[in-house]
């Protein structure tokens, strides 16, 4: 049955954490004086133990595991020693994304420090494609490498690798992603999700095995490790960008990378800061992931990635200020080609038989393959539905997938892969290639994977709530002690809080053109401000002319035009 109007969106349905031990809460509170409020959510959260609380609330950067604890650490350190002592090029090859332009700006930057001659590449996402391939051979055997070093790549490269190292080229591959099958046979593959590697930390972004890597050729040449640590900021922008888990040594390199990120050391970041219009204000996860690190994506996008790795390797104040401006307009030109796609992309869902909408696979030629990730994301959250959007370009689809928690799309797409030019990823996103003339049994094949394991579930948006309150709570000092959990990202979500049976205090009126609404609730020390940017038809309960609402929120400072108060950020609202 085809559908010509627009699907409702799924109900959204509140998911409350199962009741801990009072005991473990009130031990946590007698030994360590914190918030009730914070050490019922600390439980929760799985910290019973009172020294993994101080851990995990006081990361301290001794909590990093040694990087010889990576597998292959030893023999790629002792080959770009001798590359540097030799004066051979290194080649660093990174990835087009965020965490690519990192990693590499990273790496460039020690290894010059220390002497290397360093000359690293970026491929063109459109006209090279995705890892190293022919692209990134060409350039580095029209540069007589003796060695290239990879960043946020190169597990899956077998082949050009392969053809490296037949020229005589050492390659050394730095990289997070799941290995597709077997890692390369190379001088060294520092990757935590191999098979063997002894680390016990396996969510690294790529750009922590690029700090790790940094940290053991400094140390073994003698080198400066503190210059080390002031890249910590790069290692902070593209974990949180890389939607890398926000748990473990994640946690500690972000920390402390905001902390030097706040210093603005790099010019490329101070310039990106202030064409943001974030200068003076804290710099956060939050902010990271949504105001920086689509500027610098956008280069990689819209335009050429090497752009955005310039503005991370420049000193320059005045060249910065320039690639940042130039970034401010691509990011502006992605959002505007991003929208249009996302309408074609939701027009085309609606009108796809239901049996086709298990797992949801749309292309269209002239599709920008820079956005689709972007346009994947949105569908998935509309639909409740792991989703894959294809650009096609010349008989050729480039797609990339966004899941739900609840279907792993790695190995979802990896039982289709016979359909499949390539793919990679992990469980909640992935990318791939296919002959154009493959999509329609791709997508018959991927759905009825998605289906076997989804058809019992009905989509339903879930709304995580972290623990309920009442009014009484609503207080500075428990947002100044939920400052604690920052930095908050995927593996250390933001806290969201709930009240019941709040009293709409002041009536809500709508913020300018925006679907946003403005509101506030009734508390015992006065009204609350509320605001509620993506409430969509949960809005509505708040037009009740009476009757308490329940309200899932979270509780943050409101500091618009010179205020200094607390406001709730509402998610959802039920009437």
């Amino acid at each position: 049955m085809n559908l010509t109007a627009r699907m409702p969106r799924p109900q959204t349905q509140w998911v409350v954490p199962p009741d801990v031990r009072p005991d473990d809460v009130l031990r946590l509170h007698a030994e360590l004086n914190l918030h009730p409020v914070i050490c019922q959510l600390l439980v929760q959260r799985g910290f019973t133990d009172v020294d993994l609380v101080k851990a995990f609330l006081r990361p301290q950067l001794a909590q990093l595991s040694p990087p010889g604890d990576l597998l292959g650490m030893h023999a790629a350190v002792d080959r770009l020693v001798r590359a540097i002592g030799a004066g051979e090029t290194i080649i660093v090859h990174g990835d087009y994304d965020v965490d690519g332009m990192c990693s590499t700006a990273l790496l460039t930057r020690v290894l010059r420090r220390l002497g290397g001659r360093v000359e690293p590449f970026i491929p063109h996402r459109v006209t090279d494609g995705y890892d190293l391939s022919d692209a990134g051979v060409r350039f580095a055997l029209g540069h007589r490498a003796g060695v290239v070093l990879t960043a946020d790549c190169g597990t899956s490269a077998t082949t050009a690798i392969a053809e490296l190292c037949d020229a005589g080229v050492d390659v050394i591959v730095s990289d997070h992603h799941l290995p597709g099958g077997p890692v390369p046979s190379c001088v060294a593959v520092l990757n935590p999700k191999q098979p063997g590697c002894p680390s016990s930390d396996k969510d690294h972004a790529a750009v922590g095995i690029a700090f790790k890597l940094a940290l053991a050729v400094t140390e073994a040449m003698g080198g400066d490790v503190g210059f080390v640590y002031t890249l910590l900021d790069l290692v902070a922008l593209a974990t949180v960008a890389d939607l890398a888990p926000l748990r473990g040594e994640n946690r500690v390199l972000v920390h402390f990378g905001l902390k030097v990120m706040a210093r603005q050391l790099n010019p490329g970041i101070r310039a990106l800061v202030r064409s943001s219009r974030l200068e003076g204000k804290p710099l956060t996860a939050g902010r990271i992931g949504y105001t920086l690190a689509p500027r610098l994506n956008a280069a990689g996008r819209l335009g050429n990635a090497m752009r955005g790795l310039d503005l991370l390797l420049t000193d320059d104040p005045g060249e910065a200020n320039e690639i940042a401006r130039d970034l401010e307009e691509l990011n502006e030109q992605r959002q505007a080609v991003g929208a249009t796609m996302y309408d074609d992309a939701m027009r085309r869902f609606d009108a796809l038989d239901d049996e086709l909408r298990f797992g949801v696979v749309l292309w269209n030629e002239g599709w920008h393959p820079g956005v689709i990730g972007v346009v994947a994301s949105r569908v998935v959250e509309e639909v409740c539905r792991p989703a894959i959007i294809v650009a096609v370009h010349d008989d050729v689809g480039k797609g990339s997938g966004r899941s739900i928690s609840s279907f792993d799309l790695h190995a979802g797409i990896a039982a289709c892969k016979s359909h499949l030019t390539r793919f990679g990823g992990h469980r909640a996103a992935a990318g791939l290639t296919i002959d154009a003339r493959a999509l329609q049994h791709f997508q018959q094949d991927f759905n009825a994977t998605a289906m076997r394991q989804l058809q019992e579930s009905p989509p339903v948006r879930e709304q995580r709530i972290d623990l309920e309150v009442i009014t009484a709570d609503l207080t500075k000092e428990l947002l100044k002690t939920l400052q604690y959990f920052e930095p908050h990202g995927l593996g250390n979500p933001t806290p969201v809080l709930a009240l019941r049976a709040a009293i709409v205090d002041t009536p809500p009126r709508k913020l300018g053109s925006t679907t946003g609404v403005r509101t506030g609730f009734r508390t015992p020390s006065g009204p609350i401000p509320a605001i509620g940017w993506r409430l969509d038809d949960a809005a509505r309960a708040l037009l009740k002319p009476e009757g308490p609402v329940d309200v899932a929120f979270r509780l943050e400072h409101d500091d618009y035009n010179g205020a200094d108060r607390l406001q709730l950020n509402l998610l959802d609202v039920k009437g």
